[in-house]
């Protein structure tokens, strides 16, 4: 059982990452450099070291290995979501000084829904051990969807968070700012920046459920769990500055993404005839994305094209 201290402890260490970014550091809208997106890149991944390294002193060497484990697939599972937002950010057309403002309130709401989804998950494991099976199997179908996955193929207009919005919010015609309301004569009404963020919300929901079953084949303690969720989707935000432009390089990323999926699944539903280590467990995931990444390295280089097409923010 981990003390509450720590629980405390985490979240007052979280705000004080996340006021210290938007309150500090992006105060004014602005488009983030590359140079900036690698230091806070570097800055949260470090960050998530030494947290590690508190977990192994303070949980001991099973629990520390578990956090980077998890920390690891999560981190690997989350860059296809940058595929996504590539996607979604060309779609609407959202100006480069909007895009952070956009992602921070977007990872933010993530950070809630996931500790919600990893509650039930938990409780649910606890109580009913069949549903290791089904967490099990629905990686394993994920995985397999996974190798026929193309997220630059994604129609963002058929989102259906979208079309209700669009359906029954009233839309102004181009963005205001970096803001998500606006005051009319007639009431209020919403900006497209609002859409756009609906549409992020909605993508990460999806993203939640195929990762959070899969950290769940690593470890059972909801700490471990949450915790490497949460640094690994902060530091997503940072990554996906220095990654959007990498990404239709990374060919057979999604195949990697897939295979690791497939093992997990397949670890999840032997777990009552076999058992596998955390550091096994590690080792295959840390080659097969290294199988993928080489794989992408070596392969000719894509052709270029348009990530998605742009449509009437409204």
């Amino acid at each position: 059982m981990v003390p509450l201290s720590f629980w405390i402890g985490f979240h007052g260490l979280l705000l004080a990452f996340l006021a210290l970014d938007l309150g500090v550091f992006h105060r004014a809208p602005k488009p983030v450099s590359l140079r900036d997106a690698a230091i806070w890149s570097v800055v949260w991944i470090v960050a998530a070291l030494a947290f590690n390294a508190g977990v192994y002193a303070y949980l001991g060497p099973a629990r520390g290995l578990e956090f980077f484990t998890g920390y690891l697939i999560e981190r690997a599972l989350s860059i296809d979501n940058i595929f996504v937002f590539v996607v979604v950010f060309s779609y609407f057309g959202v100006p480069g000084d909007h895009q952070h403002r956009v992602l921070f309130w977007g990872i933010l709401g993530a950070l809630g829904l996931r500790g919600a989804l990893i509650a039930a998950g938990a409780v649910l494991l606890e109580r009913f051990h069949w549903v290791n099976f089904l967490f099990g199997a629905f990686v394993l179908v994920t995985g397999v969807r996974f190798f026929f996955h193309r997220p630059e193929k994604i129609d963002v207009g058929r989102n259906p968070v979208l079309r209700l919005a669009r359906r029954f919010l009233p839309v102004t015609q181009g963005y205001e700012g970096g803001a998500f309301l606006v005051k009319r004569a007639g009431g209020w009404a919403v900006t497209p920046l609002l859409l756009v963020l609906l549409v992020v919300e909605s993508v990460d929901v999806a993203f939640a459920l195929d990762s959070i079953p899969a950290i769940f084949a690593v470890t059972r303690v909801p700490f471990i769990v949450y915790t490497s969720n949460v640094f690994a989707i902060l530091g997503l935000r940072a990554s996906y500055f220095l990654m959007a432009a990498l990404v239709p390089r990374l060919t057979y990323l999604s195949a990697g993404l897939a295979a690791v999926l497939v093992f997990i699944g397949l670890k999840m539903l032997g777990a009552a005839w076999f058992t596998m280590t955390t550091g096994v467990s590690l080792l295959i995931v840390l080659l097969l994305l290294g199988a993928a990444a080489g794989a992408s390295l070596l392969a000719p280089a894509p052709r270029t094209g348009k990530a998605g097409n742009r449509r009437d923010a409204q």
